[in-house]
């Protein structure tokens, strides 16, 4: 699946529910649901950055299969969506059917093409750029979303939401320039390889943005199909589809990583921690979201992210220059930006209602 986890992240699926408005949870489920998220995200994000960019072995070599981590991961979380499906669907008595019906295999198929795509793009940008460059342009995946929007449904925006996009571009811009290595290869020659990254870094949010929209589109013609069963529908599939292809002449990542395995263990037992926090961290997101609505999610979320950057430069000694840290000012002030002009719009929809009433 995506490195989204994602996100998505990373996790794959973004909008898993229609949920209303008002909370319905407790504040000891909040807490428990906010809990969830950080230490299941936190630790993801952590085992990310080690499987992809440390070295095993005295020897310093780098796992670079990423279609094995995609099919693990969504292997992990097709199971634990299942067994979510059906205890939501016994607690509810509605129908645990994963595939209702051929439409909902192929949108999921699609979906699962879309996520698994992203994902090989998102690694091979980390050989150019660092993985904090990753998750800061991990966290603009409204961009993508609107550019698709815009261009396919001829959707308008607010000036507002313009000026939020042009915040989190700046934002990412400055991150990039003032990285220490990249300040020195400015001195010397081109920025060739950051640009290079950058632009593998566009391509996966693009998917990401096509697997946001059309999850979208899924919820609003399919009503039957709920989080729980996309959960599970979009990682059979993923697994399905990345599985085939590593069985394939055209790849060599299977054999690869078999070799790898047994040369640094070590590895393997990371990828399966990582696979399994993914999948328990989208569990407590479809809870978050049913229980207390996408604004509280959003805000989990993006606090989230921050915390995940924040962890990283502890945990793997990272340095950040100023103006990176206006950089990641400007993202996540833009991302903060965009879920207040979200809370005040859904404040003010009830109160246009009454006025119509009276």
């Amino acid at each position: 699946m995506a490195v989204t986890a994602t996100v998505t992240q990373k996790s794959t699926i973004s909008r898993p529910v229609k949920t209303e408005n008002r909370s319905t949870g407790s504040p000891l489920q909040l807490v428990v649901a906010v809990s969830g998220i950080y230490i299941s995200f936190l630790t993801w994000a952590v085992l990310q950055e080690r499987i992809s960019t440390s070295p095993y072995g005295p020897d310093n070599q780098v796992f670079r299969a990423s279609l094995v981590i995609n099919t693990i991961q969504s292997f992990c979380a097709a199971i634990v969506g299942y067994i979510y499906t059906r205890y939501t669907s016994s607690s509810i008595k509605t129908s645990p059917t994963i595939f209702a019906n051929r439409k909902a295999i192929l949108q999921y198929g699609f979906v699962a093409m879309t996520s698994s795509l992203a994902s090989p793009f998102g690694y091979a940008s980390l050989k150019h750029i660092d993985y904090l460059t990753l998750l800061l342009g991990k966290s603009c995946k409204l961009l993508p979303v609107m550019a698709l929007h815009v261009l396919i449904f001829r959707k308008k925006y607010q000036w507002t939401k313009y000026l939020v996009v042009f915040a989190v571009t700046l934002g990412v811009s400055l991150f990039t320039f003032y990285h220490p290595s990249t300040s020195k290869k400015a001195a010397q020659g081109p920025t060739s390889s950051s640009v290079y990254g950058l632009l593998l870094l566009g391509i996966n949010l693009l998917f990401d943005g096509l697997t946001n929209s059309t999850q979208d589109h899924i919820f609003h013609t399919q009503p039957t199909i709920t989080g729980p069963k996309m959960m599970c529908g979009i990682n059979v599939m993923a697994t399905v589809l990345t599985s085939a292809y590593l069985l394939t002449p055209f790849s060599r990542q299977l054999e690869d990583s078999i070799e790898f395995f047994k040369l640094y263990p070590q590895v393997l037992y990371d990828i399966l921690s990582f696979s399994i926090c993914g999948a328990i961290g989208q569990v407590f997101i479809f809870f978050t979201l049913s229980k207390f609505g996408s604004l509280t999610l959003v805000t989990v979320t993006v606090t989230r992210k921050m915390m995940s950057m924040l962890l990283s430069v502890v945990w793997f000694n990272h340095k950040l220059t100023v103006g990176q840290w206006v950089g990641v000012l400007l993202v996540f002030g833009g991302v903060g930006g965009e879920a207040l002009m979200k809370y005040f719009e859904k404040k003010q929809k009830p109160k246009k209602g009454l006025d119509k009433t009276q």
